[in-house]
């Protein structure tokens, strides 16, 4: 395993079975992955696409069927990775009558960070999130929005190495959604890792460097995102100072008519488009997937 990769998968897979032992529902097949330090990624599929599953098996929280998940070159299963993982899921259950100041203390009690770090990291953090006027409510009175960006600061007491953000900006306004994804590439600057798993394609088109997309259990698309989006087959020209007779005429014309070019390259869909075709394809030909090669330039 590389130095600076984060999380591999190697033909992860993982089988649902009933009481009686049988195959209920294969919820991953043979996945297989590798997200490099410093990426923020993006993980996403429609409901029972596999997404809430892979973020389990990364956490050791459920036992693969098939394949194997590393974390830091560990197994997945090896709890000591936990110490440089932080972890906001989409709902967060945390206690309702400790304030804010209480929670991120008790938080950064768990991971045994002194008293003076822990006071100085809880400083930090609030101002981060942007809930120091809050500190002192119960978490009772929190709005959704002030508990995910709470939530956000409890995944962050012990400034983790690698960040996994399940819904980050479900139930924020437009503005606590912008700042949410300011704070993403904060993090991103400071040299963290981040996968992140959105229904909103926009957000993670904002953010995100590299996308999978999930169907079905099976990956169906990985790549950059701006390679992912760009239309091959189109060509888009930008240019200022043209007179109406050279709008529509191509390079050579602009050049003879002394326009200034400004980009000539493929325009790009929307990851939404992208998202809704590659699902509408997918249950088309439910037998094609994706699977990364190794010595792939994706990265």
């Amino acid at each position: 395993m590389a130095e600076e990769t984060v999380i591999e998968t190697r033909a992860l897979s993982k089988v649902y079975r009933d009481f009686w032992g049988r195959q209920k529902v294969r919820a991953l097949k043979s996945l297989d992955l590798k997200i490099e330090k410093g990426e923020v990624f993006g993980l996403l599929g429609p409901n029972g696409s596999g997404k809430t599953t892979t973020i389990k098996l990364l956490l050791g929280l459920l036992f693969p069927t098939e394949g194997q998940a590393l974390i830091f070159g560990k197994d997945a299963t090896d709890v000591s990775k936990n110490e440089r993982i932080g972890y906001l899921p989409e709902e967060s259950y945390l206690y309702k009558f400790l304030n804010a100041d209480e929670t991120l203390d008790f938080y950064g009690r768990l991971f045994d960070i002194p008293a003076d770090v822990r006071k100085e990291r809880i400083e930090k953090l609030l101002k981060l999130v942007k809930i120091e006027r809050a500190r002192k409510r119960q978490l009772r009175e929190y709005s959704k929005g002030m508990t995910r960006r709470i939530g956000l600061a409890q995944a962050l007491i012990n400034d983790p190495d690698l960040i996994l953000l399940d819904e980050p900006t479900s139930g924020l306004d437009p503005i606590g959604t912008r700042e949410m994804k300011d704070m993403i590439l904060e993090l991103k600057a400071a040299g963290k890792t981040i996968v992140m798993c959105s229904h909103l394609l926009a957000d993670v088109q904002d953010v995100c460097d590299r996308i999978a997309i999930l169907h079905q259990g099976e990956l169906k698309e990985l790549g950059r995102v701006d390679s992912l989006l760009k239309v091959a087959d189109t060509t888009q020209i930008r240019a200022k100072g043209l007179s109406e007779d050279c709008k529509n005429e191509v390079r050579s014309v602009i050049e003879r008519h002394h326009g200034e070019l400004l980009s000539m390259d493929n325009p790009t869909t929307t990851l939404e488009d992208l998202f809704l075709s590659i699902v509408r394809d997918s249950e088309a030909r439910p037998g094609r997937r994706v699977v990364a090669e190794s010595g792939d330039d994706s990265n």
